[in-house]
């Protein structure tokens, strides 16, 4: 019985609509969900206590897509993460050629502008970004957060966590200090942008009151990111393997 009341839990779950841009305010439904998560884990593994633990790593990596935000007030820079591409547009050894930007990274920069007009500051943006950011928008204090390149040619595409590892480094120059980043990032990467943006020193959230674009592009050159239950297994993966790395260096530190 327990188990059918968890099941229904996450059908619920992932039938409810995500009001993206603001987090979720508590509600009974999801504390009902996690109480019947814990139970079911419980069950399973005949040990109460380790579900207590396992619990929240699930509900957190697998039920919660949500971003912290803040409102632009307390932003003093953008943070913009791209998100799929294109294959070359001319061809060529894809080794050594530029992937288009595609249309995705055309939307969150269209995103990067509509902030922008609200909110004057110095964008950090992956190069797919950029480009858009540069010829459509004209604008300018944009940093673009390029490839790569070896000397052979051959290009490295940067991951999140060495897109923010690039952009903490140039912060860490400014006398103001690194600030208050404002993370822009597609709707079912942008929690994972505003962690990774934390995990390499920045204050980092999701503009308040500002919608991502969620609209997968079926051409992109990363398998991955061509539909969303492809893209969420990636990501959630990536998620766990975050929380492993931090869980394993806090019991070789001695902390529990």
């Amino acid at each position: 019985m327990e188990r059918r009341r968890f099941a229904a839990g996450i059908a619920a779950a992932a039938a409810a609509p995500a009001l993206l841009g603001a987090a979720p305010a508590p509600s009974h439904g999801d504390d009902r969900l996690r109480k019947a998560m814990r139970a079911a884990l419980g069950d399973e593994l005949d040990d109460r206590a380790t579900a207590r633990a396992v619990e929240p790593h699930i509900h957190d990596i697998g039920f919660d897509w949500h971003p912290p935000t803040a409102p632009l007030g307390r932003i003093d820079f953008l943070v913009a993460y791209g998100f799929g591409n294109r294959p070359p547009a001319g061809g060529g050894d894809p080794t050594k050629v530029m992937y288009e930007p595609g249309p995705v990274n055309e939307e969150l920069a269209d995103t990067v502008a509509r902030v922008r007009a609200h909110r004057d500051v110095p964008v950090y943006a992956q190069w797919e970004i950029a480009r858009f950011l540069k010829s459509k928008y004209r604008m300018t204090d944009v940093t673009s957060v390029e490839p790569v390149v070896a000397p052979d040619g051959t290009l490295t595409y940067l991951s999140t966590d060495g897109v923010a590892a690039q952009v903490v480094e140039a912060r860490k120059k400014l006398p103001e200090g690194i600030g208050t980043a404002g993370v822009i990032g597609f709707r079912d990467h942008v929690k994972r942008c505003v962690q990774t943006t934390n995990d390499r020193g920045m204050k980092a959230y999701a503009p308040a009151g500002f919608e991502m674009p969620g609209t997968y592009d079926p051409e992109s050159g990363q398998a991955w990111t061509r539909r969303r239950d492809l893209y969420l297994v990636h990501d959630m993966t990536a998620q766990w393997t975050v929380l492993r790395e931090k869980l394993i260096a806090r019991a070789s530190s001695g902390n529990s």
